[in-house]
């Protein structure tokens, strides 16, 4: 059924002489294990995420959907996508027939709520389109969605007590509610707000919606929920628009008004098709393999579902939030600094006004609050990144250091102890070696954006602050452990234990951790005594057992192959130590691996948890045959092909990549730029952007 609904909706794009990349996307890939990734209907980047939003509150329905569920308590307009902690899920529409309880429920008893089961088997979801039949009451659900503005469309039976309930109480996981209000302006027309605390401490939404049918309002119906009442014939179908605002109910007036003034559901859902083929067509691959054009074009569409809108339609510039940036630091962000050029430069003035707001970049930004969820100085790296790749956001030099060094000097979050003793004590801070291998990461970066700006001075002092994870190295077990204030290590100590909430790490293992200085390898050769030695001690990685030990292992540390855990951020530049060591082959080994193994195109397609997109973004440049190892040096080594030919434009550029004699196994023999040897064994930004062909010739 899906195929033959992709096939006709490839024949509705409005225009035929582009390719429906949409219709590879398969949005149920990472909907079951723990992929955690948004189900619903919504535009690139946009604020609404529109879909459906079910019972359970755990840790795998963070995006309020898991493919092993089938129960809905509505839709709801904001989600998440990837995260391992659940926020959002805010203005909950259902509708409903006949009498029901104005609560969530619970699945053990059936009428306990609004709640209903969704036919899974007759669902069908595409990017910016979802429709799911409501068994219980017979109802047939579709959504779409323009940047701000929900748009719903659903076909009712025959009924007097038709509805459609707004429900303002239930979000999901962690969210709670704290004020919520809705004011009918006349038959057809309701406006309000929720307000709500949870990962986000304080969040807003307002919201404008209207009604392509006059309802009656059920004013018995209670508070924070509205009922709006209809008769229906048998097929008939009720229409909503829902805009939303961060700022004010007159805020999403306006979104509702700019956005979507008709009723033209269906043109609404081919214009999101269109905005989805638009970007996904950013990146074109050859390939005569159906199943890895499905996966790399979720891949690429999962990429684009956050960073997410966070201002008005008046505002003098897209404000966005929804920032991974422990995790998207890594792939999600330089991959958007290839193919989306034109946003790059906001996203760093957006970085600065965060810090003029908070006194630092961000780190874990969401919905106007800053979470400080995880560790380090993510936002300092991409910020520095953009600096060094010339997305300068039209700042003077003098701010853009500023905003760097403030952020790095800040004396909390363990960088006061890291100031004053070099490096951050185990005695005096849980997860002390994580957060400061994460610190010397971030340093680094900045060294790298003062160097560009000039400022050399800086770049010297920050590039030796980079290296204070060689105090944690131990040369009798060669792994870097806990090290407290008189210089001993964490006691006991074993490479494969594993403590989720007190540890030294952070959702990872001393074997994970010790690749985690791409900023110095040369200094981890110098630990270790020799390439030879390092080498050793990588291959051993993908080869010892594993087994995880502990009482409280980290959910996250997934996707093993040995002791390698793609499933988690913190390894994913590994494979690519091989390739800046002089091993290509073996990075193209894992690396296929890695992508046969951890990459499918079924539910529980992901390794791990989607992450905002890094998952995923690690899988799209892997296959284009290159990654950013070093976070803002502007190089992106090789690694191996997947596809014998891709076209990425830049632009008004492209950059085709070519794999001549591409087989299963086979790795790069040697490497043409422009029809010119290439020696390197990394191609830089700058030849990226500039467009050309970059050739591979396997063997």
């Amino acid at each position: 059924m899906r195929k033959v609904l992709s096939l006709l909706l490839l024949a509705a794009v409005s225009c035929s002489s582009v390719e429906d990349y949409a219709a590879y996307v398969d949005p149920h890939i990472g909907t079951g294990g723990h992929g955690h990734v948004f189900m619903g209907a919504n535009v690139p980047f946009g604020m609404v995420q529109l879909g459906p939003t079910s019972i359970p509150q755990s840790w795998d329905w963070c995006s309020g959907y898991h493919e092993g569920d089938s129960t809905v308590i509505g839709f709801s307009h904001t989600h998440l996508s990837g995260t391992g902690i659940g926020d959002l899920f805010d203005i909950t529409v259902m509708p409903v027939v006949g009498d029901v309880k104005y609560a969530r429920g619970r699945e053990e008893e059936p009428g306990s709520g609004l709640w209903s089961y969704g036919a899974h088997s007759r669902e069908k979801a595409e990017p910016g389109y979802y429709s799911i039949p409501l068994l219980r009451y017979g109802i047939t659900a579709e959504l779409t969605a323009t940047a701000r503005v929900g748009f719903h469309r659903y076909t009712f039976p025959a009924s007097k007590e038709s509805a459609i309930v707004f429900d303002l109480e239930n979000g999901g996981c962690w969210d709670e509610v704290t004020d919520a209000g809705m004011q009918v302006l006349d038959s057809v027309t309701v406006r309000g707000w929720r307000h709500s605390t949870g990962w986000a401490k304080t969040q807003k939404q307002y919201f404008y919606a209207v009604f392509s049918k006059p309802f009656r309002q059920d004013k018995n119906t209670p508070a924070p929920y509205g009922r709006f009442c209809f008769s229906t014939a048998e097929g008939e179908q009720v229409l909503l628009k829902v805009g939303l605002s961060p700022v004010s109910m007159e805020g999403a007036r306006k979104a509702l008004q700019t956005e979507l003034p008709g009723w033209n559901f269906d043109a609404t859902r081919r214009e999101a098709r269109a905005a989805w083929n638009r970007e996904l067509g950013k990146i074109d691959i050859s390939t005569s393999d159906p199943v890895q054009k499905k996966i790399f074009y979720t891949a690429l569409y999962h990429t684009m579902i956050a960073p997410s809108l966070f201002c008005d339609t008046d505002a003098p510039e897209e404000e966005y939030t929804t920032y991974s940036l422990w995790d998207t630091y890594r792939a999600a962000m330089p991959l958007a600094t290839l193919i989306h050029p034109d946003k790059m430069d906001a996203v760093t003035r957006n970085f600065y006004r965060i810090y003029t707001r908070q006194g630092d970049l961000p780190v874990w930004h969401l919905v106007g609050n800053e979470t400080d969820c995880m560790i380090g100085n993510p936002g300092l790296i991409v910020f520095a990144d953009n600096i060094v790749k010339g997305f300068t956001g039209n700042l003077d030099k003098a701010e853009l250091l500023e905003a760097m060094t403030a952020t790095a000097c800040r004396p909390d979050r363990g960088q006061d102890l890291r100031m004053q003793y070099g490096f951050i004590p185990s005695n005096l801070y849980n997860w002390s070696v994580a957060t400061d291998l994460e610190y010397a990461i971030a340093d680094a970066a900045l060294a790298e954006a003062a160097s560009a700006l000039g400022a050399d001075s800086l770049a010297r002092q920050f590039r030796s602050r980079s290296h204070s994870w060689r105090h944690y190295w131990d040369p009798e077990t060669r792994f870097l452990r806990g090290r407290k204030t008189d210089g001993s290590f964490t006691v006991p100590f074993s490479p494969y234990l594993s403590d989720h909430e007190e540890s030294d790490y952070v959702e990872g293992t001393p074997w994970q951790y010790l690749w985690l200085v791409p900023q110095d390898l040369d200094g981890l050769i110098s630990a270790f005594g020799s390439r030879e030695a390092l080498l050793a001690k990588l291959d051993s990685l993908f080869t010892v057992p594993s087994s995880v030990e502990g009482d409280n292992v980290s959910a996250d540390i997934t996707g093993l192959i040995g002791q390698y855990a793609h499933g988690n951020e913190p390894g994913h530049h590994t494979i690519y130590l091989y390739s800046m060591l002089g091993e290509r082959d073996k990075a193209a080994a894992r690396i296929r691996q890695v992508c046969r193994e951890m990459y499918t195109d079924g539910p529980d397609g992901l390794a791990g948890n989607e992450d905002v997109g890094q998952m995923s973004a690690w899988y799209v440049l892997s296959s284009l045959g290159f990654y950013q190892t070093e976070p803002a040096k502007p190089r992106f080594w090789f690694g191996v092909p997947a596809f014998r030919k891709a076209d990425v434009h830049i632009g008004d550029k492209t950059f085709t990549i070519q794999a001549k004699g591409l087989r299963e196994d086979s790795s790069i023999r040697e490497v043409r730029l422009n029809g010119e040897p290439y020696l390197l064994p990394y191609v830089t930004y700058d030849d990226i952007v500039c467009g050309g062909l970059l050739e591979f010739v396997m063997r």
